[in-house]
């Protein structure tokens, strides 16, 4: 492993690779006069520091359960997911401890908590060890990782990862990403940082990638378009993931301009990549590129062609990963042809996807009904076999028996003009056609509400034109938001969307 790769925390932490190493046998030393022992659970509630990678690895190497807390949902949520994952030990930075004080006295269980302040607690707390730890050898099915999904209805679901599943997702993250010849992908020259919350999914997954690699690694802590701008030019960051929003943020940063981003490759997920972005990432000389996935597949399914420099094929879902086996399925599991255009949901396996939620059998059950995973994504086929994710099942719009897409109409609107900060395209109730499509659209505070609409109808009248769109893929209305809600890991909330918005339209057109 190359002596000069570090692991570096905000601006003033850094360490190297044997250090932390030692840190991780400081960690679980500390973790072990807590009274920690192997099929306990510790969770956490930080930032993306340093602090959180060592809880990676030393929490599961005692065979123990690392419980990542998403600390971005609700109060009710958070105390759910706490009571209902029954940690023994949380260990909370000080910006989350007035949510644990609002809520710990309805813990349906005795839970040590461990503050560690804005970090010199924990410092403090580990230097009291020794770093010699005897990690002993256990089964490679014992559970390493629980965290919990944040879906749009019901109370989030527990979601579990073996240590054999994370490493065999590990491998398929490197066979997948770091393959490719040239400047693309990932490889143990670049800088990493993340930028998608480690507590969503292992941070998809690459922390556990680039620690294997011995890579350059950046943790930006909380995250802010100053610090991470600051971050990407001090360490020369190559390599980063995140959802839309993110991105976003950061081009909208105030000092993005003056600094130099063309050498930052940036993987996207967990929602659609809009063209509109891809056109600013490009001017900034950003190199942009979607995957797919989801919490309950570790999240690794595919990755569009990372050679391409053709902007339809850097947003195509792409190619499945390795050792993934993914089909596209009418409702009666037979697979849809694969010609780019015949739709159905999006069925799946590989060795890493979860086996269930935790203690919800029927969920599970659903999940895995016929063998294969379901995505709960309506997608296409390619005759070359990649993949294109059109739509979610339930965000499908049905109007006079035919489906259109919301990520499509989206997309066309998102595109017409640069002050479209975010669009949402849900189905209104019709009395007639059963659903017509809305557009819920947030625009920049400097814009024109009358000249963005304009651009938008014209947007969709030259779509129409083009044969690219069918006429009843326009929407009947258009509505101007103040804010579009979004989930605790930036995705749009349609549920919320069509509860807050439609309930002011006339639903008899």
């Amino acid at each position: 492993m190359p002596d000069k790769n570090e692991i570096v925390s905000g601006s003033d932490f850094r360490m190297s690779y044997q250090t932390f190493y030692k840190r991780i046998g400081q960690l679980a030393n500390s973790l072990k006069t807590k009274g920690i022992i192997e099929n306990m659970r510790v969770g956490v509630m930080d930032w993306d520091t340093h602090r959180y990678l060592e809880c990676f690895f030393a929490i599961p190497m005692m065979g123990a359960t690392l419980q990542t807390i998403n600390v971005r949902l609700s109060a009710a949520q958070v105390l759910y997911t706490i009571n209902h994952g029954g940690p023994d030990v949380i260990i909370v930075h000080e910006d989350f401890m007035p949510l644990v004080e609002e809520i710990k006295s309805n813990f349906n269980r005795d839970i040590t908590l461990i503050p560690i302040g804005n970090g010199e607690g924990y410092e403090d707390w580990i230097s009291e060890s020794s770093s010699t730890y005897d990690f002993s050898d256990f089964d490679e099915n014992k559970t390493a990782t629980l965290f919990y999904t944040t879906g749009t209805t019901g109370n989030p679901k527990g979601v579990s990862y073996s240590h054999r599943q994370l490493v065999l997702h590990t491998l398929g993250l490197v066979a997948g990403f770091s393959t490719y010849s040239g400047d693309v992908g990932l490889h143990r020259d670049d800088v990493y940082m993340p930028l998608t919350p480690l507590f969503h999914v292992h941070g998809w997954g690459f922390p556990y990638a680039a620690t294997m690699l011995g890579v350059h690694q950046v943790y930006p802590g909380r995250y802010t378009p100053e610090t991470i701008l600051q971050l990407i030019s001090n360490e020369g960051v190559t390599f980063s993931h995140c959802v839309p929003t993110i991105m976003s943020m950061i081009l909208d940063g105030p000092n993005c301009s003056q600094t130099d981003l063309s050498k930052w490759k940036v993987i996207i997920g967990g929602a659609a990549l809009p063209s509109s972005l891809q056109e600013c990432a490009k001017s900034e000389g950003i190199s942009l590129h979607a995957a797919y996935g989801m919490s309950e597949t570790c999240p690794f399914l595919s990755v569009a062609d990372l050679h391409s420099d053709d902007p339809k094929v850097q947003a195509q879902s792409g190619f499945a990963g390795p050792l993934v086996d993914l089909r596209v399925v009418s409702p009666d599991m037979e697979d849809v042809p694969h010609d780019g255009e015949s739709t159905g949901e999006v069925v799946v396996r590989a060795p890493w996807l979860t086996k269930g939620y935790l203690k919800n059998a029927e969920a599970s059950d659903a999940l895995w009904a016929g063998g294969y995973l379901h995505t709960g994504d309506v997608g296409f086929l390619r005759q070359d076999g990649s993949l294109q994710i059109t739509d979610r099942l339930k965000d499908v719009i049905k109007t006079g028996g035919e489906w259109i897409s919301s990520l499509s109409l989206e997309n066309i609107a998102s595109s017409s003009c640069n002050h479209i900060e975010a669009v949402a395209a849900i189905g209104r109730p019709d009395e007639k056609w059963g659903e017509r499509p809305v557009l819920v659209v947030q625009v920049s505070p400097e814009s024109d509400q009358k000249e963005v609409q304009k651009n938008i109808i014209d947007e969709f009248q030259s779509c129409l034109e083009k044969g690219e769109i069918s006429k009843w893929a326009i929407p009947n209305d258009i509505i101007f938001v103040e804010k579009i809600p979004k989930t605790s890991v930036g995705k749009i909330n349609k549920k919320v969307v069509r509860e807050d918005f439609l309930k002011n339209l006339d639903l008899k057109s």
